[in-house]
């Protein structure tokens, strides 16, 4: 029997991909790799292989990913975890358990040289895939558009959207990566190392400036900020400084254009176009 097997599967990305999945193949085609297995039972009360595995314990990995013929990994979210060293105990795992193909959630454009940490991370973990041996698929998914919840600040209550320099940036539904996941997986069409997921266009602050004034009726401006200025706010309004230090290179990477692919590929698995930013805005406000 086929068996796909996916790790983080009580988390939002890779929970709503086994949804997914259950709507496309037999439920006991699939298995879930989780830290807590409770958290899981809504997924084996349907048929769901529930298992326990935590990227820091090979041997549980292991017999997660018992029988799988694909296994999908998530990507650690630790900012000061080892997520090399993690991922690589994952793909050492699934390639014991004899997977024919590992598949990886990561991230547009990764490069070991960007300021930006996380993509310094998966492009050291898509070589550790590469050096596998095994069959391997990254999927770079488009900047999560749930983000700017964070970075855009309290533009509603303001009517100002104060940031540091930015550049454009195809923000991507986490929903529509999610179900992008489950067609690849249940798909027949082989996609091999890189695949690039993202909404169709990309976009700026000004932007998105320009569409919350037509959504909202108001007059939204953006105000660009100094980088020390934007850290002094936000620790001023309660965020830890290491936190406000970890988000600023996202602007440093945007205003480079690190984020600015856009691809098709996402629409032309879903069958539709990808949500975007106005309708991210558009639930924001109406909600």
């Amino acid at each position: 029997m086929v068996m796909i097997v996916i790790t983080g599967a009580t988390g939002a990305l890779n929970g709503a991909t086994v949804e997914h999945l259950l709507k496309r193949i037999p439920a006991e085609q699939i298995g879930v790799s989780v830290r807590d297995v409770a958290k899981a039972q809504h997924f084996a009360d349907r048929g769901v292989r529930v298992r326990r595995g935590t990227y820091d314990d090979p041997a549980a990995l292991r017999e997660s990913f018992e029988g799988a013929d694909q296994v999908l990994l998530v990507s650690q979210n630790d900012p000061h975890g080892d997520g090399v060293g993690l991922h690589r105990t994952a793909i050492e795992a699934a390639v014991a358990a004899g997977a024919r193909r590992i598949l990886y959630t990561g991230h547009q454009n990764v490069r070991s040289d960007s300021p930006f940490a996380p993509a310094r991370e998966h492009a050291a973990s898509e070589a550790l895939l590469a050096d596998s041996g095994t069959a391997w698929t990254s999927l770079r998914n488009g900047f999560y558009a749930h983000s700017l919840d964070w970075l855009l600040g309290p533009w509603r209550q303001t009517g100002v959207i104060a940031a540091p320099a930015d550049g454009p940036v195809s923000w991507t539904d986490r929903a529509d990566e999610a179900e992008a996941a489950a067609i690849i997986l249940a798909g027949q069409r082989p996609f091999d190392g890189p695949v690039t997921l993202t909404a169709r266009r990309a976009v700026t602050f000004d932007d998105i400036a320009t569409i919350a004034t037509q959504i909202t009726g108001r007059d939204i401006r953006r105000v660009v900020v100094d980088d020390e200025q934007w850290i002094a706010d936000h620790v001023a309004a309660g965020m830890p400084e290491s936190m406000a230090r970890l988000l600023l290179p996202f602007f440093e990477a945007a205003r480079s254009g690190h984020f600015a692919e856009a691809d098709p590929l996402l629409a032309e698995l879903l069958g539709r176009e990808p949500r975007t930013v106005a309708d991210l805005l558009t639930d924001r406000i109406t909600a």
